[in-house]
């Protein structure tokens, strides 16, 4: 019968306690990037406002158009303002940030401006160009 001799117990010992050492700074190494990786995506998520600037959509009028009426209204939305104007007029937006102004068309063409800026001084302007023909 043959008798195999275990490992040493001191030696046994040395080597679990190097593989457990090991296990656990890769699982540390391992949560720390992770936690790093998790904390860049996040910033980069919340500088999208910082990095865009102000948006706005506008929804009517649509750009060269004909009306036959003076009284239009200019809707749309606007995104990451802190300051929108109408022809250089100061407009309010709702807590969606949607907009609705009734304005006053001259005969013939007009340009209609929209300006914004966010708190970080980004700039943003829209320019509509619509006819007033009347009849």
């Amino acid at each position: 019968m043959v008798v195999v001799a275990p490992l040493i117990p001191p030696l046994q010992k040395v080597l679990l306690n190097s593989m457990n050492r090991s296990a656990v700074s890769i699982v540390r190494t391992s949560s720390i990037a992770l936690l790093i990786l998790v904390l860049i995506g996040y910033s980069i998520f919340q500088a999208q406002k910082l990095i865009r600037g102000p948006i706005i959509d506008v929804y009517t009028p649509e750009n060269g158009v004909t009306y036959n009426q003076t009284l239009i209204e200019v809707t749309g939305r606007a995104q990451n303002i802190a300051y929108l104007n109408l022809d250089d007029r100061p407009i309010f937006t709702d807590k969606n940030g949607n907009f609705s102004e009734k304005l006053l068309l001259s005969p013939g063409y007009n340009i209609i401006k929209l300006d914004a800026r966010d708190k970080f001084k980004n700039y943003t302007e829209k320019r509509l160009e619509v006819i007033l023909k009347e009849y």
